[in-house]
């Protein structure tokens, strides 16, 4: 009786045995991925405060994950997740986000990652398949709106970005999104040679280098060279920035400084502990972010901060095609580590990098990226090079937010036209509440000729008396002013059979000098007739067949501030100006109408910005000649006085 219940028993757990094995689990989605394997999954969720059934926020845990099951390493991995339930990250690991956003951080229009500490994926031929070496895990943690219990907040894509890859679709399943990413041109091994072991260099509108040039066990020196790259860009008092992610701190600098010097967080902090015989006075800069600015030309020969080649520009980088030699800046500094890094192979560049300039567009700056090490003229004048320990790459481009408002503006005007088309009411911007005095949405009244030559607040009366001459509804209230600090006008000043000529004006409203300006007209079918300039440096841009670049000639490329008039208590503030005729032929140039709007440019640039063109050009209705030969005449004897 005891055997045959032991038998039952014994067939029993059989039979459960033969049951699990039979329903086993399938094997994981990257077993059958013999290349990169990306995945996303959510962990958890749950309502955090206030709580609002119209509006829930919940804390999400997610986990990126990246493997390289291929046969190429892969390098600086980088991955897009499309989230899209106004997400807001509190905190990742082992990533940081690609545009060089801090956390916490709103990723609720999707959102790229890149690796860091660690940023490339060793293979599993090259590590014996270790995974610590071919995996990161990214996990997340932060807040989602409107996605609870038993919904499952998941991203509407994702993506390895890399270059070199291509992906699917993602796969969906339950909680878990992944796909498998693969090589498009797969090739024997690389040689063991520098340039293979790095990625390629990229290009942008605005390059950084971070280039160690020394190291030590606990600091090492680093050179940064901010280089500009777009020929129409240009950057005035720069500012540099970047994130320190393992408590390093600046000691020393030569070429730049510290917008702000404090040693307090060090003094206080992990980093007066570990170096307690450090004298605190003599650094630079404990900030977690700080910011960097350019020296003045006197501090070119100071023995403690200058003497630095290519530094203390006033954080002037100009655009290449106007000088070559000043469109870039250079620095260097010290920088002291902290445990466990005190080891003079492990080097980490900072994250997080932005730059910007005081009349300058936005840009946003990649992560970055390690390149082969860059190479320096010899020191002593030998026919040799220097190479850097270690170099990483950083690439900015500018970008163009919907809410941005231009910072200058073009007026037009003809000899067949004796009316200005002024710049558009708000071009640069109005304020949220503007005043009940002036409106926002009204066209700007047509002016005469010489009123150009009158701060805004100054031109009602002759604006309004213009319109009365020329029998024009005025609305009310008046257009409220452009708000630009600088204005340029463009005038059709000829047209004949043989060619026509143009005049450009520059105008500064503003209280700040402009020292090498630049500009730059597109003129979409003219440009190839163009002759010459005759006030200014000017030529066909480089690789452009409908672009015209000018600048101030030699000692003369100065846009001087606003200033009192002769008389202040009745005389308008005076615009800085300058201006020059500019001649075109029609020779082999077909069909140009020039007052039909081939005269008239399609964009035009002053020091990198685009300036806001009107709505309208100048109708051809009303000619005369006297006009346009008076303007001549009052900006002729503004510049004798």
């Amino acid at each position: 009786m005891v055997i045959r219940d032991l038998c039952k028993i014994l067939v029993i757990i059989s039979l459960s045995a033969y049951s699990s094995l039979s329903q086993a689990p399938p094997p994981p989605a990257n077993s059958t991925c013999n290349d990169v394997f990306v995945s996303y999954t959510y962990n958890r969720g749950r309502p955090i405060p206030p709580f609002d059934t119209t509006n829930q926020a919940y804390r999400f845990e997610s986990t990126v994950t990246v493997l390289n099951n291929g046969r190429d390493e892969l390098k600086s991995w980088r991955v897009y997740v499309g989230f899209r339930y106004r997400e807001l990250l509190s905190s990742a690991t082992n990533a940081v986000l690609a545009d060089g956003t801090p956390l916490p951080a709103f990723v609720g229009n999707g959102t790229e990652f890149v690796g860091f500490p660690e940023t490339d994926l060793k293979t599993a031929i090259d590590t014996a398949g270790d995974y610590t070496q071919m995996e990161d895990r990214v996990e997340l943690v932060g807040t989602q709106f409107g996605v609870g219990d038993p919904g499952i907040p998941m991203p509407n894509n994702l993506t390895l970005v890399n270059d070199g890859y291509t992906c699917p679709a993602a796969t969906t399943k339950g909680n878990e999104m992944y796909l498998c990413c693969t090589r498009n041109n797969v090739s024997s091994r690389p040689d063991n040679n520098l340039e293979d072991n790095f990625l390629p260099r990229q290009d942008g509108d605005v390059i950084i280098m971070y280039d160690v040039t020394s190291t030590y066990d606990d600091y090492y020196w680093a050179q940064v060279n901010i280089s500009n790259h777009n020929p129409l860009g240009r950057l005035d008092n720069w500012k540099l920035s970047w994130e320190w992610m393992r408590e390093e701190f600046i000691y020393a600098m030569k070429g730049a400084y510290p917008s702000v010097v404090d040693t307090g967080d060090c003094i206080y902090g992990q980093q007066g502990q570990n170096y307690q015989k450090m004298d605190f006075s003599q650094a630079l800069s404990c900030e977690k972010l700080p910011t960097i600015i350019d020296l003045p030309p006197s501090s070119e020969n100071d023995t403690n901060l200058g003497l630095f080649p290519l530094c203390c520009r006033n954080g002037t980088i100009l655009s290449p095609t106007m000088d070559p030699s000043k469109s870039f800046s250079v620095f260097q500094m010290q920088v002291f580590k902290m445990p466990p890094d005190l080891n003079r192979s492990l080097l980490i560049p900072p994250q997080n990098w932005k730059i910007s300039g005081t009349f300058n567009s936005d840009f946003e700056c990649g992560p970055p990226i390690r390149v082969s090490p860059s190479q320096f003229p010899d020191a002593n004048g030998l026919p040799s090079k220097r190479s850097a320990v270690a170099s990483w790459q950083v690439v900015c481009n500018i970008t163009h937010f919907k809410h941005q408002s231009p910072k200058c503006c073009v007026s037009f005007s003809a000899f067949y036209n004796d009316s200005v088309v002024p710049c558009s009411t708000c071009a640069c911007g109005c304020s949220t509440n503007p005043s009940q005095t002036c409106s926002a949405n009204e066209t700007a009244l047509l002016l005469k000729y010489s009123t150009l030559l009158l701060p805004f607040e100054n031109r009602t009366k002759e604006a309004l008396e213009w319109a009365r001459i020329k029998r024009r509804t005025v609305p009310n209230p008046l257009p409220c002013g452009d708000n630009c600090g600088v204005s340029i006008n463009w005038h059709v000043l000829s047209d004949y059979r043989g060619g026509w000529n143009a005049r450009i004006s520059l105008f500064n409203w503003d209280d700040n000098v402009f020292a090498d300006w630049f500009a730059a007209v597109q003129l979409d079918k003219v440009t190839p007739g163009f002759e010459k300039f005759y006030s200014f440096n000017g030529s066909v841009l480089p690789e452009s067949n409908n672009t015209l670049f000018m600048q101030g000639l030699p000692h003369l490329n100065y846009l001087l501030a606003e200033r009192d008039g002769d008389n202040p208590r009745k005389d308008p503030r005076v615009p800085g100006m300058q201006q020059s005729v500019i001649s075109f032929t029609k020779k082999n140039i077909p069909g140009i109408n020039v007052a039909g709007g081939d005269g008239f440019p399609t964009k035009v640039i002053f020091n990198g910005e685009e300036c806001a063109l009107p709505a309208i050009r100048p109708s051809s209705g009303h000619k005369t000649n006297a006009a346009p030969f008076a303007f001549v005449i009052v900006l002729a004897l503004l510049f004798i006085h």
